[in-house]
Parts: C-alpha cells; sequence; structure tokens
C-alpha cells in the first residue's frame, strides 16, 4: 500500500469522524430541492401575500425552461453559499496538520510531499464533489417534476464542467490553508477571492479565458442553450494549468518550510 493510499484513507476517515459524510451531502441537497422549489411557487407566494395588489409578477418567471432552473440553482445556490460551504469545510486541511504537529510528524516518514498533498485534494476532492451530486440529481428531478425535460446529456456534461471549477476551488483552499495560520484568514481571503472570480465571469471575454469560475458559466450555458463556445476549451486548459499551479506552490511552501525530510 503506497503512502497516497494511506493518507487518503486517513482523510476519509477524518471526514467520518467530523461527520462531514452527514452533514455536506445534507446541505446540497437542500440547496438543489431549494431552487426550483422556490422557483415554481414563489409566483404563487408573493400573489398571495400580496392579496393581489402592488405586486406585478412576470409571467415569463413562472414560464422558466428546466434547463434555466437547473442552471439557476448551479449559478444561484452551488456558486454563492455553497462556494462558502465548500471553503469553510475544507479550511483546515493542511492548517490543521501544521498546527497539531501532524504534518512535520508525516514528513519525517518516508512520504513524497506531493503524495500528501494529492492525498489530501483527492479525497476531500472526491467527497465533495459526491456532495454536489447529490444535491444536483436532487435538483434535476425536481426540476423534471416541476418544469420542462432537461436533456440528461447536456445535464451530465454541465455537471463535469462545474466540477472542473470545484477542484479548483478545493486546490487554491489548500494552497491558502498552506500559507495561511489562521482558519478565519483563510476562509475569509478564500471566499472573497473565489466570489470575486464568480463576479467577474461574464464581463470581459479575455478575463473568462483565465478565470476558473468560466466553468461554471459553461455550465449554464449549456444547460440553457444547449451549446457552449468554442472557447470553452481554452477554459479547461487554463483551468488545469491553474489547478496544477495551486498545487506546485502548496508543495513548494511545505518543502521551503523544512517539513519535509531532510
Amino acid at each position: 500500500m503506497n503512502s497516497f493510499t494511506v493518507l487518503a484513507r486517513k482523510e476519509c476517515i477524518q471526514l467520518i469522524h467530523e461527520l462531514k459524510i452527514i452533514w455536506l451531502p445534507l446541505v446540497f441537497i437542500f440547496l438543489g430541492m431549494t431552487q426550483p422549489v422556490m422557483s415554481y411557487y414563489l409566483p404563487t407566494i408573493l400573489e398571495a401575500l400580496g392579496g393581489g395588489q402592488g405586486i406585478t409578477i412576470d409571467p415569463s418567471f413562472a414560464q422558466q425552461s428546466g434547463g434555466e432552473v437547473l442552471a439557476s440553482t448551479l449559478g444561484s445556490q452551488f456558486d454563492q453559499l455553497g462556494i462558502m460551504i465548500i471553503v469553510i469545510s475544507i479550511m483546515g486541511i493542511i492548517q490543521s496538520d501544521k498546527a497539531s504537529g501532524m504534518l512535520a510528524f508525516i514528513m519525517t516518514r518516508p512520504v513524497p510531499v506531493h503524495s500528501y498533498i494529492i492525498g489530501k485534494i483527492i479525497s476531500n476532492y472526491v467527497f465533495i464533489a459526491c456532495s454536489i451530486g447529490l444535491g444536483y440529481i436532487v435538483s434535476y428531478f425536481y426540476v423534471l417534476y416541476l418544469f420542462t425535460n432537461v436533456n440528461f446529456g447536456h445535464a451530465v456534461l454541465a455537471l463535469f464542467s462545474y466540477l472542473l471549477w470545484v477542484l479548483f476551488i478545493i486546490s487554491f483552499t489548500a494552497m491558502m490553508s498552506t500559507i495561511l495560520n489562521s482558519q478565519a484568514a483563510i476562509a475569509l481571503i478564500s471566499i472573497i477571492f473565489l466570489l470575486a472570480c464568480r463576479m467577474l465571469v461574464g464581463l470581459n471575454p479575455i478575463i473568462d479565458l483565465v478565470n476558473p469560475a468560466a466553468m461554471s458559466k459553461a455550465a449554464m450555458e449549456l444547460l440553457i442553450t444547449g451549446t457552449v463556445g468554442i472557447k470553452v476549451a481554452i477554459s479547461i486548459i487554463v483551468t488545469i494549468i491553474l489547478i496544477g499551479l495551486t498545487i506546485f506552490i502548496t508543495n513548494y511552501w511545505i518543502s521551503s518550510k523544512k517539513y519535509s525530510r531532510e
């Protein structure tokens, strides 16, 4: 059994001990069902509360397509509150090991630095991706029931596109967790930066090419229009490069701090 497998198993055990394996999927399931339910019933609720006076409801709001509603699940739920929840859940991914002395202990073993980092990121990514996937599936079935049909192939491709953005979120937070010593600072800086990336999407085509959050936009476009721009291939490559860069910085920082074996 190699060091990567051992470290990945350690992370899985920690997920169980911290009960993340229970509450994180439940949170994303709740977020997934919230958008289609609110989109469907909000006009009725507003009309009932307003008594028909002073409230004008856009008819097109109640006639949203299934793809638009599913896309809004990604954009309005997963890309806002979802980002905050992901960051908060993993802000101590490496910082906690530094604070407890576990990182220094692990690095005195025959464990390559990159195996430690990859084990951390991949194990947390698989778990978070599964949690998001559960929430997305719940949202998909609610959309099918309450709205129009959504092409299954497009829904699957959109999810994979979005999960590439999620991988960047995790790798960036891991980098911040390595560089900073305060979990509050890790969470604050990561959330501000990642939400800023999401807010910049669509403002400029050039920025979108180097913005990993453009993968979320591509997922939403695929759900709404059924097509994506040719530039999405460039965004995929750039996002993968940026993920690799964050992992490289994390590896360099741990090595330069003499945590690794002499």
